[in-house]
């Protein structure tokens, strides 16, 4: 029988980390958002109607990196050193790169799928109106590909 180390008949509890080593932890995640040719072209000449995409997309991703556990019921609270985001643009997507990194006791890739997760969907909100067709619908636009590039666990402090 398999034994659960997060939820138990009804009762969650978040796993006990405090005899775990405090050491360098470090995981980058990405994700994919395919949009309208058009669209893009806004977003890299800076004339949505929204205003910066990537600029509000980056502010989202570092507030929801921070908000995680807060966000994820079993996620531990860390402290977060460093997060960088990085946006790559081609002619029918936008792929965001979420980096986290922490010193603690647990990692830190849910923090970057969350920061992944919620940059694509800042972008969506921010260019929402553009992406619809004359139905109402969203006939191209998809996010996809959320996946942990890596993952790494270094050096104790």
């Amino acid at each position: 029988m398999t034994e659960f180390t997060h939820i138990t008949d009804d009762r969650a509890r978040m796993v006990d980390v405090s005899s775990k080593n405090e050491v360098n932890r470090e995981a980058v995640a990405s994700g994919v958002i395919i949009l309208r040719p058009e669209t893009l072209k806004a977003i890299a000449d800076g004339t949505t109607i929204k205003g910066n995409v990537l600029a509000t997309a980056r502010v989202a991703a570092t507030l929801a990196v921070k908000d995680t556990s807060r966000m994820i019921p079993m996620c531990h609270n860390i402290p977060v050193h460093g997060i960088d985001i990085e946006f790559e643009q081609d002619e029918r997507s936008i792929t965001a790169r979420v980096k986290v990194i922490s010193s603690g006791k647990t990692g830190v890739e849910m923090e970057a799928l969350v920061g992944a997760s919620t940059a694509l969907l800042t972008i969506w909100d921010m260019v929402k109106s553009a992406e619809k067709d004359e139905n109402g619908q969203y006939p191209v636009t998809r996010i996809s590909d959320i996946i942990v590039e890596e993952k790494r666990k270094g050096h104790q402090p």
